[in-house]
């Protein structure tokens, strides 16, 4: 068994207000991107890692590839108009047999913890799947404007990334989204169309989305501060 990271990182972050893709964006001299996919040349139980980008990028990412000696990384293919369709162009580009898992993860979340990308691809192992969560805290409202009700948080999770499912799975999941033109909110909600039971593993609050400025003022910061962590 064969584990496979993909990595979309089509995205152009122009909801975002970034004049440059978030991803690309630079940190101590250093890309967004190559923080997230150290975490996965770093880690053992990673075979493989793909890259969805735009042609664009393509140049970049192969010296960041370079520079940083990720031997890991085995192809960049062309990604699509949609995060999902970046990871389905991937995963067709794949030598991959049915039990092989593909860990699917933000290119924008450059801070995921070795142990949550260990735990996860060891419950994937174990379940045939697995998806990172970390369980509501806060009190939770449905409103608009006002408050219509308070939710009850003990059921309640924020989905993160990598998600991580069998290679036949995933890709039944992608193909019968394709049928039904069908656009999910994540690797999961395509695989939960297809009936499928779905593990939920452990995340981190560090495992967070650089999305806005905030987020990319608190990446900063996390780092500054915590020089040790172990990503």
């Amino acid at each position: 068994m064969k584990v496979i990271a993909i990595i979309p990182a089509g995205g152009k972050g122009i909801r975002s207000g970034f004049s440059t893709p978030k991803q690309y964006l630079k940190h101590n001299n250093k890309e967004i991107i190559t923080y997230c996919l150290e975490t996965f040349q770093k880690n053992r139980l990673i075979d493989e890692i793909i890259i969805s980008a735009e042609p664009d990028y393509f140049n970049l990412l192969i010296r960041l590839v370079k520079k940083s000696k990720l031997k890991k990384v085995k192809t960049i293919v062309e990604g699509g108009s949609t995060r999902q369709q970046s990871v389905y162009n991937a995963l067709l580009s794949l030598d991959a047999k049915n039990n092989d898992l593909i860990v699917v993860h933000d290119a924008a979340r450059p801070l995921l913890p070795q142990n949550t990308l260990s735990n996860a691809i060891a419950l994937a192992k174990k379940k045939g799947n697995a998806v990172v969560c970390i369980k509501a805290k806060d009190t939770l409202i449905k409103g608009n404007d006002i408050i219509f009700e308070y939710l009850n948080r003990d059921e309640i999770y924020y989905v993160q990334t990598p998600q991580i499912f069998k290679y036949e799975v995933l890709l039944k999941a992608f193909q019968k989204a394709e049928q039904e033109n069908f656009i999910g909110t994540d690797e999961s909600s395509l695989v939960k169309k297809i009936d499928e039971e779905i593990y939920i593993s452990e995340g981190s609050v560090f495992n967070f989305k650089i999305t806005t400025k905030e987020d990319l003022e608190l990446f900063k910061k996390i780092l500054k501060r915590n020089s040790s962590l172990k990503i």
